[in-house]
C-alpha cells in the first residue's frame, strides 16, 4: 500500500496554505516569547514549497519528502528551518530504506523527530515544537492501524500545544525570558499542529 502522488500533492499544498494562513498567529505568539519571526519565516519557507509542489510531487515519495526539506532549510530562517528541514529530510531518507507510506507511517514520523532532537540537542519538555511532535508520534505507535487514528492525532496536537502554556523555556530563543516564558504557547509547537491538522482534514476528507 503507498499514497498516491495526487494524493501526497493535495495534502502538501493543503499544509502549506494553511501554515500559510496562520502565519499572523505564528508571528503574534513569536512576539511574546521570541523573536516576533517564526510565522514571516514559515510562511516563506511553504510560499516556496507551493512554488515548486508540481516539481516535488512529480517525484518519488522518498525524494519529495527531502525536496520539501532542502527547500525550507534554503528559505526558512532562524531555527525553524533546519529543524522542520531536518525533519522532511530524516523522514525522506527513512523512504528511501525500504519504509513506505502509510504502513510505516510511526517509523517515517520517528526518524524525522530524532532528528528534530538531534539537530535542536532538545527533547520533549522543554517547550519547543517536539512538544507536539513527540506526543503525536506516541499516537501513531499505540493507535498503528485503528479507524479513529487521524482523529486521535488531532486531538493529540492540539491538546500537546496547550500543554506548552506552563512550560518554561530551556532551549532557543525562549529559554533567555527564564520564567517570564511561561504562560505562553511555544510558537514553533503551534506550528506543528497547524501543519499536522491540515494533513489530518486532508485524510478525513478523503475517508
Amino acid at each position: 500500500m503507498s499514497v498516491q502522488p495526487e494524493t501526497f500533492k493535495s495534502l502538501l499544498k493543503a499544509a502549506a496554505e494553511q501554515l500559510i494562513a496562520s502565519a499572523p498567529e505564528l508571528t503574534s505568539l513569536d512576539q511574546a516569547i521570541g523573536d516576533g519571526d517564526h510565522g514571516t519565516n514559515m510562511k516563506r519557507g511553504f510560499e516556496a514549497v507551493l512554488g515548486k509542489l508540481d516539481a516535488i510531487s512529480a517525484q518519488p515519495l522518498n525524494e519529495a519528502f527531502k525536496a520539501i526539506g532542502k527547500t525550507l532549510v534554503m528559505t526558512v530562517g532562524g531555527a525553524s528551518g533546519p529543524l522542520y528541514g531536518s525533519f522532511f529530510l530524516a523522514a525522506g531518507e527513512a523512504l528511501s530504506q525500504d519504509k513506505h507510506l502509510p504502513d510505516d507511517l510511526a517509523d517515517v514520523f520517528g526518524s524525522g523527530v530524532d532528528a528534530v532532537s538531534a539537530r535542536g540537542r532538545s527533547q520533549a519538555g522543554e517547550k519547543t515544537m517536539l512538544d507536539v511532535l513527540v506526543p503525536v508520534l506516541e499516537t501513531l505507535k499505540a493507535g498503528a492501524g485503528q479507524p479513529d487514528l487521524i482523529a486521535r492525532v488531532r486531538i493529540t496536537a492540539a491538546e500537546a500545544v496547550e500543554r506548552t502554556v506552563p512550560m518554561q523555556a530551556t532551549k532557543g530563543r525562549a529559554s533567555f525570558l527564564g520564567a517570564r516564558s511561561v504562560g505562553h504557547v511555544d510558537p514553533g509547537a503551534r506550528s506543528s499542529c497547524v501543519l499536522l491538522h491540515a494533513v489530518c482534514a486532508g485524510l478525513e476528507a478523503r475517508q
